[in-house]
């Protein structure tokens, strides 16, 4: 069925979370499994907040915030993607990128970044309104990243987001 397309308002008080709006499917990782939810049963989901602002006419908008530390594995979509950081920073392979900068990756690209100090706050702009999510990393990745979640996960509970609802509207 195709979606009317019509003059459209989002509200932030409005969005759902990424893995309630059902426009991502996970693909299985084949190894590193145990290791994996090793990390997810520790507290790994506390370090990201991610809400779909959009998803329509072949094109989705995401927001996420990843908190300092937060150990992103290597992973691929199936769609291309445009990030834009709104604020904090990351490492991208050997380059720093703060607020104002972005990247794109195309599609089936595997690809990791690091979150800086402050975490880092993007909106994602993908050619699709929906996309997968493509599980890249190994045993050994998931084993290191048990550690970071539970050095950094005290840190991650009631950390204050940027950009929350709260500091944004009255």
């Amino acid at each position: 069925m195709k979606q009317e397309k019509k003059f459209q308002i989002f509200r932030a008080h409005d969005m759902a979370q990424l893995g309630e709006a059902d426009i991502m499917t996970m693909v299985p990782p084949t190894k590193g499994i145990e290791e994996m939810m090793a990390c997810v049963d520790a507290g790994l989901p506390d370090g990201t907040t991610s809400q779909v602002i959009f998803a329509g006419f072949g094109l989705s908008l995401v927001r996420v915030w990843f908190k300092k530390n937060f150990p992103l594995p290597l992973h691929s979509h199936d769609a291309d993607c445009v990030y834009y950081i709104i604020a904090g920073g990351l490492r991208l392979g050997t380059e720093d990128l703060g607020a104002g900068d972005g990247f794109f990756i195309p599609a089936g690209v595997p690809y990791t970044y690091t979150p800086g100090a402050q975490g880092v706050e993007l909106i994602e702009v993908r050619n699709s309104a929906r996309f997968d999510y493509r599980e890249r990393s190994t045993a050994a990745f998931w084993k290191k990243a048990l550690k970071t979640v539970q050095d950094n996960h005290g840190d991650w509970i009631g950390s204050p987001e940027p950009g929350t609802v709260a500091e944004t509207t009255s």
